[in-house]
């Protein structure tokens, strides 16, 4: 069967003092990067092992200084890698959406990120489906953003440049601008990203035995 969508993962090199800082001063910096690769690496198994779509990961930062790089390199070698592209986040997603778009023949986008180890193919198989009916699909966080933005045309998400980042109304403001840009979106699960120590136990209270959980454990044993 040919792909029926890409599933993008715009995804940041876990480093020591650059990625998950909201989880310290509960865990070290490196900690914090051990934590965020575990989460990359379970993020990045459950879209490999979602059927008939194309794995693509947008990928910032210096994998060479990066926490578990090896097994991280590992994983991307099934993977299109594209860099990410832009001075700001919003311009970063449009660029990922539309190389995303452009290296496989205009077919619909599924985006995630990295902060959402609880996925599952099963999940993400169910999110691509749902872009039969619709022209985009957004999965609203529970913190007021989102985790997930699928599109039929990938180009779309050119909407995205007028929307604030990382802020309590992301989400809203991400759906009224695409719907002002004349997409018809429906709704997707609603899922917790892990910005901080709370949330992180909360998931990983569901991810028994998982990357992400062993690694939340180890920080806070350490």
């Amino acid at each position: 069967m040919s792909a029926r969508a890409s599933i993008l993962v715009v995804a940041k090199a876990p480093v020591p003092g650059l990625a998950k800082t909201r989880l310290s001063p509960a865990v070290s910096p490196e900690q914090a990067a051990d934590i965020a690769a575990a989460s990359l690496l379970d993020t990045l198994d459950a879209v490999l092992a979602t059927p008939d779509v194309v794995p693509v990961v947008a990928l910032t930062g210096d994998l060479t200084r990066a926490r578990r790089s090896r097994e991280i390199r590992s994983l991307l070698r099934h993977v299109v890698l594209v860099p990410q592209r832009g001075s700001d986040f919003a311009t970063r997603l449009v660029n990922a959406h539309a190389d995303a778009a452009f290296l496989n023949a205009g077919l619909p986008v599924l985006q995630i990120g990295m902060d959402t180890p609880q996925v599952t193919a099963e999940l993400l198989d169910e999110c691509v489906g749902s872009l039969r009916h619709v022209d985009g699909a957004l999965g609203m966080a529970t913190d007021g953003g989102w985790w997930a933005l699928g599109l039929r045309d990938g180009h779309r998400a050119s909407a995205l440049r007028t929307v604030p980042m990382s802020r309590d109304d992301t989400g809203a403001l991400t759906a009224v601008a695409l719907k002002r840009d004349g997409l018809r979106i429906g709704l997707l699960p609603e899922l917790s990203d892990v910005d901080d120590m709370a949330t992180a136990w909360q998931v990983a209270a569901s991810l028994p035995g998982s990357r992400f959980a062993d690694a939340l454990l180890v920080g806070a044993v350490r």
